[in-house]
């Protein structure tokens, strides 16, 4: 018994009668807690423990981020559709490159009432060509050979820039056999043809033969560039050079200020 006449009991009896209450409740949140929530909790190792990865259970894994390479993601997406492109390039090839096959085959075999190797050699020594047999042979070679090239879509620059040389050589032979420009048709010294097979030789250079061709896993075949700019320029010096060491003469006679 204590001094007041209350038996002596024991703490643990009645635990909440004997210890002092608390003044609040004790904490049970991160916020109350002073913890941030957005750092991860540190394990034994003192390093963050390893998340499981939240496609752990998933059967299709996460996508992949999107590509940053615009062609390749247009390539993904079906968006180098190139339509009638291709055909459209294979008809120009086969119109061009038949064509020079048709002359070709003229100057070579006679056919199509040509004047055959011997009648086109004789044909450019009355043209004012130094030395006929080799022109009749660069021409009759250029004509036929780049021609069937074209057709094929087969080394296709080298075969346009062929044809583009022969037929540049042409329009100079055309053009400076008389004085004044002689852009008509209806006269024989007309140059118009040979302009217009000189101009889409030189655009299939710059555009490729497209995929309607034996080129058609080439660079050039498709996406063509630099390179179709070299093979262009050395096509023109080409026929420039020829020209000036079989023939002579000033081809822009009768030309603007060439009068």
């Amino acid at each position: 018994m204590s001094s007041t006449g209350r038996g002596v009991s024991s703490p643990f009896d009645s635990p909440t009668e004997q210890f002092p209450r608390l003044s609040k409740d004790v904490p049970r949140t991160d916020d109350e807690l002073g913890l941030d929530p957005d750092v991860p909790p540190v394990g034994a190792s003192g390093t963050a423990p390893d998340a499981s990865p939240a496609y752990a259970y998933a059967s299709i894994p996460p996508a992949a981020n999107a590509p940053t390479d615009t062609g390749r993601l247009r390539r993904r997406n079906g968006e180098n559709r190139r339509g009638t492109l291709d055909f459209g390039l294979f008809l120009l090839r086969l119109i061009v490159g038949g064509t020079f096959i048709y002359h070709g085959l003229q100057k070579l075999t006679g056919w199509f009432n040509g004047p055959g190797l011997d009648g086109t050699r004789d044909m450019m020594e009355k043209g004012g060509w130094d030395h006929p047999t080799v022109s009749a042979i660069l021409v009759t070679i250029g004509e036929v050979g780049g021609g069937a090239l074209l057709v094929l879509g087969l080394a296709t620059p080298l075969a346009a820039g062929a044809v583009l040389a022969v037929i540049l050589d042409a329009w100079a032979w055309k053009q400076g056999m008389i004085p004044g420009f002689q852009y008509k048709a209806s006269v024989p010294t007309g140059v118009e043809m040979e302009s217009i097979l000189a101009g889409v030789a030189a655009v299939i250079i710059l555009t490729g033969p497209g995929r309607w061709a034996l080129d058609r896993n080439r660079g050039w075949a498709t996406r063509p560039f630099a390179g179709s700019f070299v093979v262009l320029l050395l096509a023109i010096a080409a026929a420039i050079f020829t020209y000036w060491y079989l023939h002579g003469g000033n081809p822009l006679t009768g030309i603007g200020p060439f009068d």
